[in-house]
């Protein structure tokens, strides 16, 4: 079971809601400029503006990413044609075999983990976020040329690893779930996007459903009224910045946003 000192904040988490709202929105304009949900970002704001313990900020951000998702997933439909994205339902099949497996795995480590271990593993896992995202935006690799024989095990491994991921930082997985879908399977970024949605939200519930077997769920109800208002600051945000995807230059943008997650690695393993 989670210990109490992991749940519960490092200070009392009283502060204004037009902060807890702003900061929210910060987080939602961000992802929402490379066209994701931010929640990379939004987990060092918990841990070291709003002072909340490892797990308890993961659970948090885990539970703001689930409402941002569930929110992008129709405006997104609606922008790629449902019969599009249906076309390539044997990909989101493929990957959360391994997805949902991995999510459980996740969860089940961060809750058993040591909290300065859980720290030094969060920072580890922002940097990959920070290398995913410029290897994302700056390159253009092709697709892998596997067989077909290799193709579905290497999704269900790539599945996994990301569920994993996902599970412990709290985050939906789009960084990464992405470039996989285009490089392993050749879909369009388009579409691509649309079916990382649909495999991030059952593998973020197996994830809900793993941290509630150790009372890990307390910290959603201790702090129910400012999840909500940063969740709404996020999409908020999101929204915005959707409207300003493409406004700001990549070789501009993608380092900034790279350097904002290698500083806050530091910060967030500083804790530890």
């Amino acid at each position: 079971m989670a210990a109490d000192h992991d749940l519960a904040p490092v200070r009392p988490a009283t502060h204004a809601a037009p902060l807890v709202f702003g900061a929210g929105a910060a987080v939602g304009v961000l992802g929402g400029v490379i066209g994701l949900g931010g929640a990379e970002f939004r987990l060092p704001l918990l841990i070291g503006l709003f002072g909340f313990a490892a797990l308890a900020a993961v659970i948090l951000n885990k539970a703001m990413s689930l409402v941002v998702v569930l929110v992008a997933l129709p405006a997104r439909l609606a922008a790629v044609p449902a019969a599009e994205v249906a076309a390539h339902w044997p990909v989101a099949v493929n990957l959360l075999a391994g997805s949902l497996a991995g999510a459980w795995a996740g969860a089940t480590w961060a809750v058993r983990m040591r909290g300065s271990t859980l720290y030094k593993v969060l920072a580890a896992l922002m940097v990959l976020m920070a290398v995913a995202l410029v290897v994302t935006h700056s390159t253009t690799a092709g697709t892998l040329a596997l067989p077909p024989w290799a193709r579905v095990p290497s999704g269900v491994v790539a599945g996994f690893g990301i569920g994993v991921v996902a599970a412990i930082m709290g985050v939906a997985g789009g960084e990464l779930l992405i470039p996989t879908i285009t490089l392993l399977f050749a879909v369009d970024i388009r579409v691509a996007g649309s079916l990382s949605l649909l495999v991030s939200l059952p593998t973020m519930l197996v994830a809900f459903a793993r941290y509630s077997r150790d009372g890990s769920f307390a910290v959603l109800g201790a702090h129910l009224r400012f999840s909500v208002v940063m969740a709404a600051g996020s999409v908020a945000g999101a929204l915005l910045g959707g409207l300003l995807l493409g406004v700001f230059p990549d070789v501009v943008l993608i380092p900034a946003l790279a350097v904002i997650l290698l500083v806050s690695a530091v910060k967030v393993a500083r804790h530890a």
